[in-house]
């Protein structure tokens, strides 16, 4: 899993920061296809943001297809 870091001096809003930096660990590969993420509660207390605020970013990582979650079984990155 790649770091997370939110720079709170940012204009940018925290749910973009994560969807930015995991959508650019996806596409650099750093992430790859079928890699579980983790629950949204774990990388809140991680990245130490409300989990609205990873919610917010897996929801639109997961709209724009880089992501999907499994019901029961977690989040993980589409595959190709």
């Amino acid at each position: 899993m790649i770091r997370i870091i939110i720079d709170r001096g940012n204009p940018e809003s925290g749910y973009k920061q994560v969807y930015r930096q995991l959508r650019e660990a996806i596409l650099a590969g750093q992430l790859a296809p079928g890699a579980r993420l983790p629950s949204t509660r774990t990388l809140a207390r991680e990245v130490g943001v409300a989990r609205i605020t990873i919610a917010r970013a897996y929801e639109q990582l997961t709209a724009e297809g880089f992501i999907e979650s499994r019901v029961g079984a977690g989040t993980y990155v589409a595959a190709e």
